[in-house]
């Protein structure tokens, strides 16, 4: 029986950890050009992020190509102002042949006090792609994942 060789010190795959599947995390900081004349965020400029994440947790997922088919339900509950940190939470929920769906979770932190609040959820749907542009089957969640209707999980808060 052979034993597993471990990376020479110093290669690349040296203290690497797989990316999370199916799950992508980020936090960006709302300036002023990003934000009304009232001085909260434009609604698409926090779709744009929603957008980004959620193909992150897909790409993932799919382990290749997709393409943003749907954007679904987006509810904005609190203004996310000028100088707040968003942090969104995507996550891969439910999984057909090619597509998969998407919860994304927006949360407004306060930089000073680190407090984060709700903000904004929204579902995307993306179809994983092949390198001609056609749909791809993709794999299905691991079982007891199907979380379409989950509420957000507050553990995962970037």
């Amino acid at each position: 029986m052979t034993q597993p060789v471990s990376p020479p010190p110093g290669s690349p795959t040296q203290g690497t950890t797989p990316a999370p599947r199916s799950r992508a995390r980020m936090l960006e900081l709302v300036f002023p050009k990003d934000t009304n004349y009232l001085g909260t965020a434009f609604g698409g400029f926090v779709l744009s992020l929603m957008d980004k994440a959620a193909s992150v947790a897909a790409v993932r997922h799919a382990r290749g190509a997709v393409v943003t088919a749907r954007m679904d339900g987006v509810d904005f509950h609190v203004p996310i102002r000028v100088g707040d940190a968003v942090a969104l939470d995507a996550r891969v929920v439910k999984v057909g042949r090619s597509s998969m769906t998407i919860r994304v979770d927006v949360y407004r932190e306060n930089m000073a006090s680190g407090e984060q609040q709700l903000a904004t959820t929204g579902f995307f749907v993306f179809v994983a792609v092949d390198e001609d542009g056609k749909p791809r089957p993709v794999d299905p969640l691991p079982e007891g994942q199907d979380t379409a209707s989950a509420d957000p999980d507050p553990e995962a808060r970037p």
